[in-house]
């Protein structure tokens, strides 16, 4: 430990900036190690499909009704701590939940997701390989009351109207958005920070707004 410390005193760090790395690298690696471990033995006891490979830095929700299933595919990373959360803080930890006999999350190899909930209500939710949801994502299924009769929005669940969703691989969500039942988002895909994302969105196209509609498309290659 001496020479290391002595070597980085002589490229001019103070011993301030020596303590801020400690602490910053520490928090990254106990972090991941402690998370990983909570989620590998969580998923263990309630069936939900792990790869090789998956990290956690922070606590995850997982919630699997009997019938459906949870699939997350090799070396996906779950985010759920502002210390690892870069641009924003995390408000609430990954929360990956499937209500219902048949109703199943697959996540694709590579994906990342940092405070993201994901819930399936009845049908299915794809997130694809190496997809990036940012901060405080939203993606649903259902809209989990009925719109009409408004006197039976309390008590009717509205099953038939719940639609899967699919964001297709290398697809990046900004922060703060919701993805609604039905939508389909293409391969290679942004959708802006804080969108309402409630119609399909092409691939390789950037979708922003409340609702998210398409901006401009990625030049050829």
């Amino acid at each position: 430990m001496k020479n290391p410390l002595r070597k980085a005193l002589e490229r001019g760090l103070s011993p301030a900036n020596i303590t801020s790395y400690a602490c910053l690298e520490i928090m990254r690696i106990w972090g991941k190690a402690w998370g990983t471990a909570r989620l590998r033995l969580k998923a263990f006891a309630l069936g939900v499909e792990l790869g090789r490979g998956v990290s956690a830095h922070g606590p995850v929700g997982l919630l699997r009704w009997p019938g459906g299933s949870i699939r997350i595919g090799a070396g996906v990373s779950l985010i759920s701590s502002w210390r690892r959360a870069t641009a924003a803080t995390a408000g609430a930890p990954v929360r990956l939940r499937v209500f219902g006999p048949g109703a199943a999350i697959e996540i694709g190899e590579g994906a990342q997701l940092t405070g993201s909930s994901v819930t399936a209500r009845s049908t299915r939710i794809v997130i694809g390989r190496k997809v990036l949801l940012a901060p405080n994502c939203v993606v649903v299924d259902s809209d989990f009351h009925a719109l009409w009769p408004p006197e039976e929005r309390a008590d009717n669940p509205g099953y038939a109207n719940d639609a899967p969703v699919v964001i297709g691989d290398y697809a990046w969500i900004g922060m703060n958005s919701l993805i609604l039942k039905g939508v389909t988002i293409g391969e290679g895909a942004v959708v802006g920070a804080g969108s309402v994302v409630c119609r399909d969105v092409p691939p390789r196209c950037l979708a922003a707004g409340a609702p998210a509609r398409v901006i401009r498309r990625a030049p050829a290659t």
